[in-house]
């Protein structure tokens, strides 16, 4: 069955003093591409979660964070280094400018950088399989919003493709009608040339074969989102070629919504994986 591209998930991690979500989102692109967002220091675990998402999608712009609303215990280091130039500097401002006051810690402690507070690094391949567990929840429920959304729009290409069946039915119909009226009016070699230039059959066999293979489409379990649009690319190549071979009123409103079907088939594979 089909899938589409638009999807969501979202799952809740919880590991030590770490606590976090993690968010799988995706979107219809052309290609694949993937996105993160991931915490300073986390950039390591990249190439982990590409492998498994790659595994479940391989069409789409899909974007993946990861929020921490807990961090590993802050740890406050002083900076004696700056306290000892902040030190001296300041007695040579009291020597250059006569001060009387002293200088006292409290004075020091509030400058910048004499505090330095230093996050508790993660070991991430300690921290690995509670997240791996948890991106793969995420990324279920953006392949079950996926695979909905497939079932969806498989819907509506079934109807779009009865209704292009109905159409082609119809003008085939019509074209025999036309040459049998023909052939009773005209002379035998003006029928033939008649035939000759405004014979269909080849177009609509080409039309009816695309349906059909754009209904196998719909069963198949691999990326078919590019097929169906050179498919629809083909339909309209040749629904062109009728309209432009058979000049008749009927014949041109059915190929005029036989275009406005094949539009819209184009612009939901736009959708499809």
């Amino acid at each position: 069955m089909i899938k589409g591209m638009t999807g969501y998930g979202c799952a809740q991690v919880s590991w030590k003093q770490i606590k976090g979500t993690i968010e799988t989102k995706s979107q219809n692109h052309r290609y694949f591409d993937l996105v993160f967002y991931l915490p300073l220091g986390f950039s390591a675990l990249e190439d982990k979660i590409r492998q498994i998402v790659t595994r479940e999608i391989r069409r789409g712009r899909v974007t993946l964070s990861f929020k921490m609303s807990s961090k590993p215990t802050e740890q406050y280091v002083l900076n004696k280094q700056a306290v000892k130039s902040y030190f001296q500097q300041a007695k040579t401002l009291k020597r250059t400018f006569a001060l009387e006051d002293k200088i006292t810690f409290s004075d020091l402690i509030g400058l910048p950088g004499v505090i330095e507070v230093k996050e508790t690094p993660v070991d991430l391949n300690l921290f690995w399989p509670a997240f791996e567990k948890t991106l793969r929840r995420s990324l279920m429920g953006c392949m079950h919003m996926r695979t909905r959304e497939g079932i969806s729009l498989a819907l509506d290409f079934k109807q779009i493709l009865k209704q292009m069946t109905a159409l082609a039915k119809k003008i085939q119909k019509q074209a025999q009608s036309i040459l049998t009226r023909q052939k009773k009016r005209l002379t035998s070699d003006e029928f033939v040339s008649f035939q000759k230039s405004n014979d269909i059959s080849e177009e609509l066999a080409r039309l009816k074969h695309y349906i059909e293979e754009f209904k196998r489409l719909l069963a198949s379990k691999d990326i078919v989102g590019k097929k169906m649009d050179f498919i629809a690319q083909e339909m309209q190549r040749e629904t062109n070629t009728i309209g432009s071979k058979m000049q008749d009123t009927v014949v041109s409103s059915a190929v005029i919504s036989l275009k406005s079907h094949i539009e819209k088939l184009r612009e939901q594979a736009q959708n499809i994986e």
